[in-house]
């Protein structure tokens, strides 16, 4: 291993920030500016000195893409999904990084069409991300959105499918999203689109509408959020009836809605905005099915007409729980489905049409899972299609019978290799230090001495925005798991876990609640033998690489080593500028600094400013060059400064993806070759062979 005085040392600038009286002298504030050439200098330093300290590393690198690979179907298609009159889905070849969208007219015996390659689309490209992709109600064309550069800024391009020509127009500055396939949508006329564009931070504010051949300058501007705390989204009801607009924010929402069959039609308000209104509508034969908060922390579901769908005509359908938490309302031709969660763990509700009669629960087979929807696009189908997993069960797509509950198994994922019965899986509590009990799922080896305090663990947790992070199957962690790891997931607060009141207990001036419950997480695995006290390891991004960023400042004694991916680790100075994408939307998540009391919290555990001369843990940090959502100056401070004060020989290492942006690398094998050197960091640290 190196010396200290091999490591990247980034040159101090002072730069003081004064608040509330308060100065903060921030020696690396310079790094924020990407034109400075010194700044990529340090970075590529940074890179350079990770490919010297992990050289060694790298035949363990190459052997773990290599297992991480064979184990997955590298040739394999999704289940068809019928749309119209085709049955469209997604195949991918073995040595190629991106997924061939396809689709069958009338049968799947039917010949195949490929409506879209993105390994073409991808060439020449170091990084290529689709979201938006939609066929047009009549099959004729093709409008998807794509992001060559990471910064989830997209563009939308329009095929005609029959000739495989593209119209002239490519629509600009579009939002879409790296996680979800989202940002377009079509008015049934099949010559109309709708989409968001972005504002210089990055929010998605405005709506527009476009003729598919026309000059994009001539688009109609339907819609504009002015107001800066929320996020405008767009979307069409299952039965094809409205183009609908959801305005969020973290405390309010409103809905808008407009005929489907009349795209110059007016978008009418659903029920108005009031602070703390939170509510979501699906749309069924002249109803909206409306989930909202209105005298309900967990959410519950009213009944509204069309013509007068305001909050003084809603109908109780399904009325508040203490238990249970209300997440969304599905509706079909003959059935209401309401996404629920109960225990921790997701429940679907199916009735009748009125969202009353004949009501049971989708049944799972195991005491902790992951389960999701599928996009169920048929309106009149009886079957509700679901992606089912856990931590030790592969992804199951399967058919729900919405009259009987029987399950039609349509696909089961394939990992060689993998057996199943050689792994245990559990469900555990910890306590915090206000008493609140705090989930853990865990999973291991069945083979494994699981309770003599010997065994090295990965925990994992995020514990923000009230995403859950349900037990669900990545083949990736058997490469760990198979090696004798403990792998946990932290139910902290913060997320919806356990309802509404979880989330709450998470955020704001509760914000600490998380990092101690997941602290109190990891001392529960030492002391009940499930990990030894010098080999736990943990893992957060984004928001989660908040969590393990300030665990590791509070708690560095706890932790052998860290795994911090584009993390959120200058709270307070980032908070304060509203300039970056993200702020103005996020004063109800962390608080707004030009609050004294609300400044002087977020700074007590904001990781950069905690750092201070003692021993850390081992550390990989990562960030994408172009990330919209964490800039990389973040972890780029965080490691200079970490460097400067720790007085110990762990090594910190800072991974640069300089095509990338918040969701890594685009191809599946370069996303694995990520994986890799992840877990290469974790064995070499724990020095496991």
């Amino acid at each position: 291993m190196p010396s200290k005085t091999h490591q990247p040392s980034a040159p101090k600038r002072p730069h003081p920030l004064t608040s509330h009286g308060v100065t903060r002298v921030d020696d690396y504030y310079w790094l924020r500016n990407k034109e400075d050439p010194e700044t990529l200098k340090y970075l590529r330093s940074e890179s350079d000195y990770l490919d010297e300290v992990m050289g060694h590393t790298q035949p363990l690198r190459e052997a773990l893409f290599s297992e991480m690979k064979n184990r997955i179907q590298e040739t394999d298609t999704t289940v068809p999904e019928k749309r119209g009159d085709f049955f469209y889905y997604e195949r991918t070849e073995a040595g190629k990084q991106y997924p061939i969208f396809c689709r069958k007219a009338g049968s799947l015996e039917a010949p195949e069409e490929i409506l879209l390659d993105q390994n073409q689309l991808a060439e020449g490209k170091s990084f290529c991300g689709i979201s938006g992709f939609v066929p047009s109600p009549d099959g004729t064309k093709l409008a998807y959105l794509v992001d060559f550069g990471g910064r989830e800024i997209f563009e939308i391009y329009i095929k005609d499918i029959a000739s495989g020509e593209y119209f002239p127009e490519v629509l600009e500055n579009i939002s879409g999203s790296a996680y979800e396939r989202m940002g377009v949508e079509w008015a049934n006329d099949s010559k109309t689109i709708f989409y968001i564009t972005l504002d210089e931070t990055l929010r998605p504010d405005k709506l527009f509408r476009h003729v598919v051949g026309n000059n994009p300058k001539e688009d109609v501007l339907v819609l504009h959020e002015e107001d800066e705390t929320y996020y405008l989204f767009c979307n069409k009801t299952r039965d094809d009836v409205f183009i609908t607009t959801y305005h969020y924010s973290t405390n309010t929402r409103e809905f808008r809605f407009m005929d489907a069959n009349d795209p110059a039609s007016e978008l009418k308000i659903l029920q108005p905005r009031v602070e703390g209104l939170d509510y979501y509508a699906s749309h069924h034969h002249g109803k909206f099915f409306i989930v909202h908060n209105e005298n309900a922390k967990n959410f519950k579901v009213s009944l509204a007409p069309v013509e007068n769908p305001g909050k003084e005509n809603w109908t109780d359908i399904l009325t508040h729980r203490e238990d249970v938490l209300v997440e969304g309302v599905d509706t079909f031709e003959k059935y209401i489905v309401v996404h629920e969660r109960k225990g921790g763990l997701k429940q679907y509700r199916i009735s009748d049409a009125d969202g009353l009669s004949n009501a049971h629960y989708v049944q799972f087979p195991e005491q902790t899972y992951s389960v999701y929807p599928e996009s169920n696009v048929d309106f009149e189908t009886n079957l509700l299609r679901l992606r089912y997993s856990s931590l030790i069960t592969p992804f199951t797509i399967v058919d729900v019978n919405m009259d009987t509950g029987e399950w039609d198994v349509k696909k089961e994922e394939v990992i060689h290799g993998l057996d199943k019965k050689n792994y245990v899986m559990e469900r555990i509590h910890a306590t915090a230090p206000d008493g609140t009990q705090v989930p853990l799922s865990i999973a291991y080896r069945k083979d494994l001495q699981k309770k003599d305090g010997t065994n090295p663990a990965l925990m994992y947790g995020y514990g923000s925005y009230g995403a859950t992070i349900d037990p669900y199957f990545d083949s990736n962690r058997f490469s760990l798991i198979d090696r004798g790891f403990v792998y946990a997931i932290a139910h902290i607060r913060g997320g919806y876990d356990m309802g509404r009141e979880w989330y709450e207990k998470g955020k704001m001036e509760f914000k600490r609640n998380t990092f101690t419950d997941f602290i109190a997480c990891g001392e529960h695995l030492v002391k009940e033998g499930y990990v030894a006290k010098d080999k736990l390891a943990i893992q957060g991004g984004s928001a989660g690489g908040l969590l393990v960023g300030a665990c590791m400042t509070m708690r560095p004694d706890l932790f052998r080593a860290v795994i911090a991916k584009v993390p959120f680790m200058d709270v307070v100075t980032t908070m304060e500028d509203a300039s970056i994408p993200l702020t103005t939307q996020e004063y109800d998540q962390w608080g707004n600094p030009e609050d004294k009391a609300m400044f002087e919290y977020m700074l007590s555990y904001s990781p950069y400013n905690n750092l201070q001369k003692t021993d850390y843990p081992n550390l990989l940090i990562t960030t994408g060059l172009n990330d919209p959502r964490v800039s990389f100056w973040e972890p780029a401070k965080f490691t200079a400064k970490l460097r400067e004060l720790k007085t110990d020989d762990n090594l910190v290492i800072f991974y640069v993806n300089y095509d990338s942006g918040h969701a890594g690398a685009s191809g599946r094998y370069d996303y694995i070759k990520e994986i890799a050197l992840d877990y290469a960091f974790l064995l070499d640290r724990m020095g496991i062979k």
